[in-house]
């Protein structure tokens, strides 16, 4: 048998991940102080930088030079550039800016609810309480409406370029749990004769009312306000949107609510979630398996689940057939069920 390579354990992995919160906190700082959009500018040296930011010398030269270590920057000679990642979704001229996302993801809120896991661990999930991310009314939520509403942009485009197949036949869509609004807005962009019924909470669909004035779609957007599982629908709708949703419940709650969308949609409708679907190991992909510890953390129940587990939610439901794609260049998937 040939001799095997033997690596030696080595304290690095665990170092870096103790230390993890540091990245997190440099790139917190970078898109507060707009580094990456004053190097965008031309402002490539520690002393022009420091100029642009309003920083001293000193702080922005190390913090840079961590950027660089991190892959955010490339330095030669002094000097900075952008790297191809951040040059398109960290600097604000860019269309594709996703700064915003720090409101949410860098909250003291989201971030308190990881600052002893093992509690989440040891109960099975987050407490319901009046401070749960599930309960009504939640600011957490405008929050994170404006603040995602950039990085989910080029999925709801995606999205309904592929669902829509170019079709520009009349439409009657339902966005549940619409948040920012932009997936339903995608569809009404893409379909001039795309009618979109978005529920959510009063204070969430101010937000999404704003986005589709801004998008030109406000005269083909309605509104429902409440809980989804409460909120009377209607009926006749050809597709029900659920992005980022059934995450953040257990399989029975999702099912009462597949129960409910198969009601409110035609024959032939179709439901469409988009989701971050491990495989039935759970351990990959690695973006969507690590998200179940997202759910641990902050929900009572919430999950991510197997697309076996989805198809047989939507089978118990009521729904014909499920079927299950990446949504590339994104690192989530569809899952989409006929009535």
């Amino acid at each position: 048998m040939p001799n095997q390579i033997q690596i030696a354990p080595t304290p690095q992995r665990i170092f870096e991940t103790f230390n993890a919160f540091q990245q997190t906190a440099a790139l917190k700082a970078a898109i507060e102080l707009k580094l990456f959009t004053a190097v965008a500018a031309g402002h490539d040296t520690p002393a022009a930088l420091a100029k642009a930011c309003g920083a001293a010398e000193r702080g922005v030269r190390i913090l840079a030079d961590y950027l660089t270590v991190l892959g955010f920057l490339e330095k030669a000679e002094s000097r900075y550039r952008l790297s191809a990642d951040a040059s398109m979704f960290l600097n604000e001229s860019s269309p594709a800016y996703l700064g915003a996302a720090v409101e949410f993801l860098c909250s003291p809120e989201h971030q308190a609810r990881f600052a002893d896991l093992a509690v989440a661990v040891r109960a099975g999930g987050a407490p319901r309480n009046d401070q749960s991310v599930l309960a009504p009314e939640q600011d957490v939520w405008v929050k994170f409406a404006r603040g995602m509403a950039g990085l989910m942009a080029m999925p709801a485009d995606l999205l309904a370029k592929r669902v829509l197949q170019g079709s520009a036949a009349p439409l009657k869509v339902l966005d549940i749990a619409a948040g920012h609004g932009l997936f339903g807005i995608a569809f009404a962009r893409h379909n001039p004769q795309a009618s979109i019924v978005a529920v959510d909470w009063a204070n969430v669909l101010t937000v999404a009312k704003e986005n589709a004035q801004r998008a030109g779609v406000a005269d083909r957007y309605q509104t429902l306000s409440g809980s989804a599982f409460d909120v009377d629908f209607g009926a006749d709708y050809d597709i029900a949107l659920l992005t980022n949703f059934l995450h953040h419940f257990d399989p029975e709650t999702n099912e009462s609510l597949m129960r409910k969308i198969h009601a409110a949609l035609k024959p032939g409708g179709r439901a469409v979630a988009l989701e971050f679907v491990p495989d039935e190991s759970r351990i990959a992909p690695p973006t969507a398996a690590s998200f179940a510890v997202v759910m641990l953390a902050t929900t009572p129940a919430g999950d991510a689940y197997t697309f076996r587990e989805y198809a047989a939610g939507f089978k118990a439901a009521g729904f014909a057939h499920c079927e299950c794609f990446n949504l590339e260049p994104t690192i989530q998937q569809v899952v989409m069920a006929v009535r």
